[in-house]
């Protein structure tokens, strides 16, 4: 089929099963976290926004990984991966400053708001808009959350994400500063 195009670090996710659903098994073989995929909400929302490249990173797998095995299953030919700009997802080593567990007033859950069908994105940019500037809020997840990590640095807010230990991520965020009025 001449209409499905080539998969690269930057196809979106939803794109790809659309045009692949029969690599849909093989994402889930690659990595737990992407039997969320299964999901329907989160298949229609946050897959059409999440590229390989920020999959991988939810998956803990090398992105050249994940698209070459994506590439040998759909028969595609081609090594190059092309660039993949692996600094912008690097998780820091030390927190910053501003990250102090003592200021968080908002704890969310993200496994348990897609459980319910609500998207965590939606969840945490609702709270963002009423919590004070000097408070931070947390999620916890069982994957690392790049998409909403990314979406949450564009919108001027900023983000620390660490692991916790027993496998699962804790994310803290502090909302941009609100202009006075």
């Amino acid at each position: 089929m001449t209409d499905r195009p080539f998969i690269t670090p930057e196809t979106k996710v939803g794109a790809l099963l659309d045009a692949y659903p029969e690599l849909e098994s093989v994402l889930i073989e690659l990595a737990p976290p992407f039997r969320k995929l299964k999901n329907p909400v989160l298949r229609r929302t946050v897959a059409r926004l999440t590229s390989l490249a920020q999959a991988a990173k939810v998956g803990g797998i090398d992105v050249r990984d994940l698209v070459m095995t994506l590439r040998r299953h759909a028969g595609q030919t081609g090594s190059e991966v092309g660039s993949v700009d692996t600094d912008a997802h690097q998780e820091q080593q030390a927190p910053p400053e501003w990250v102090d567990p003592g200021r968080v007033t908002v704890r969310l859950d993200a496994d348990t708001l897609l459980q319910s069908e609500a998207l965590p994105l939606e969840e945490v940019t609702r709270r963002l808009r009423s919590l004070p500037p000097a408070e931070l809020l947390e999620l916890r997840s069982s994957f690392h959350p790049a998409p909403l990590l990314d979406t949450l640095q564009t919108q001027g807010h900023r983000t620390f994400c660490t692991p916790a230990g027993d496998g699962t991520f804790v994310t803290f965020v502090l909302p941009k500063p609100r202009l006075s009025t």
